[in-house]
């Protein structure tokens, strides 16, 4: 919708009451969305912490049961070299032999002990790993339906305003493209800083729209003239005559009625 003529001041305060009633309504069409898409993106992350949190917990757990083997296999050893020092007893030839196969028993025997010991605190910690999988697979399925059913909800507006959307954005486009770029830099600007987004408003009831501050009535009729870009001084914002505004608002009402 490019131009290759320089608007009029009248021309650049339609286009831009134009631009906003389409940007208002592509605030309107995300408000409906809300925190939704924020909303799924977090719970998306939750579900992938979890998921990842119980993928630790389950491979904790065979690293544990991987242990209590390798310790039910070293007690099995040691029993053997306990039958074996047992064994050698009885053709030792003299005291100080018997004694030291006594010793080597012995520390067999401590192992043996030192390692059902451990084989016991394994057994624990898989215990509580245990529970705490199941909670933590508890809490992920709850995610996990509650993380369906928001992208289910969100996936339905999104078919009702996705088309919507599109046409909008590109609208806004077009009509951007109609404003200098200072003027436009400027809408955008005041847009940003101010409630609702409104950068451009009509006068209504002597004032500017949602505001409590009285136009003063000769700024009225220049505004009406339409031969400058006044804005008011309270609020920074553009204002056009309620005439204009109520002619652009129909015809605007006629491009959405197309959609």
């Amino acid at each position: 919708m490019a131009t290759t003529k320089e608007l009029s001041v009248e021309e650049k305060l339609r286009a831009l009451y134009d631009l906003q009633l389409i940007d208002t309504r592509i605030d309107e069409i995300r408000n409906v969305r809300g925190e939704l898409p924020l909303e799924v993106e977090d719970l998306e992350d939750e579900v992938a912490g979890l998921t990842t949190r119980n993928e630790k917990l389950k491979a904790d757990l065979e690293s544990i049961e991987e242990q209590i083997k390798a310790k039910k296999s070293a007690i099995e050893e040691h029993q053997e070299a306990i039958k074996k020092y047992t064994k050698q007893q009885d053709s030792v030839r003299n005291n100080r032999e018997f004694n030291s196969l006594t010793k080597e028993v012995e520390f067999q025997e401590l192992e043996i002990q030192l390692a059902e010991k451990q084989i016991k605190e394994l057994r624990a910690s898989m215990e509580h790993k245990k529970e705490v999988i199941g909670s933590s697979k508890e809490k992920l399925e709850q995610k996990s339906t509650h993380l369906k059913h928001k992208k289910a909800e969100l996936s339905d507006i999104m078919a009702e305003t996705e088309k919507e959307e599109t046409f909008l954005i590109q609208k806004s486009a077009e009509y951007e493209g109609l404003i200098e770029e200072r003027l436009l830099a400027a809408y955008k600007r005041i847009r940003s800083s101010v409630r609702n987004g409104l950068a451009v408003v009509s006068i209504e009831r002597g004032a500017s729209a949602g505001s409590f501050f009285t136009i003063p009535p000769q700024t009225q009729v220049e505004i009406a003239g339409r031969k400058k870009i006044i804005t008011d001084e309270h609020s920074g914002r553009i204002l056009v005559d309620a005439s204009l505004a109520e002619e652009e608002r129909e015809k605007m009402e006629k491009l959405f009625a197309t959609i």
